[in-house]
């Protein structure tokens, strides 16, 4: 038989035990103002992506088979008039527009407003750092920015259908 000291305190959270709710669900703005986000998110990442794949086709024509698209322009051996297709990489074709390179351009200057679309979309969202790296890694490595474009639409989507008094009220 065990004997019980008054002196001790008795352990009682076992029985007192009360369950946690789950923490509150917080968004960073309203869910008008996630899904304009999400949209522009959306319209971005399927743009970065195509602009990608033709970096990619750009490089492999550029690397591969020492070549160049351009449009317009004239044969400097020649003088005759260049219209729009490959030439070589060595510089025969005088002015004109180097497509090849504007390809390039584009790619870069659309990522950046790619980041600026996930950065908004994650600060909406208020998710962990992690995600915005995944996300920002969408733009750089060819395909996944239609993959992880179609996880987070989901995600967002049910997030903030599950919370719908989330949002910040002003």
């Amino acid at each position: 038989m065990s004997e019980t000291n008054p002196a001790e305190p008795k352990d009682t959270t076992a029985e007192n035990a009360v369950p946690k709710a789950a923490p509150k669900r917080r968004f960073g703005g309203t869910p008008a103002q996630i899904l304009g986000a999400l949209k522009f998110y959306k319209v971005l990442a399927y743009a970065t992506g195509t602009m990608l794949l033709l970096l990619c086709v750009e490089l492999v024509v550029r690397y591969g088979f020492h070549s160049v698209l351009m449009a317009g322009g004239t044969n400097s051996v020649t003088g005759a008039p260049h219209g729009f297709g490959m030439v070589g990489a060595d510089g025969v074709v005088a002015g004109g527009l180097n497509i090849s390179t504007l390809v390039l351009i584009v790619h870069g200057w659309m990522y950046v407003v790619y980041l600026i679309a996930d950065f908004r979309l994650w600060s909406l969202m208020r998710w962990q750092f992690g995600r915005l790296v995944l996300i920002a890694l969408g733009g750089v490595v060819p395909f996944l920015s239609f993959i992880v474009e179609g996880r987070i639409h989901r995600e967002v989507l049910a997030e903030v259908a599950a919370n719908p008094k989330a949002g910040k009220r002003y």
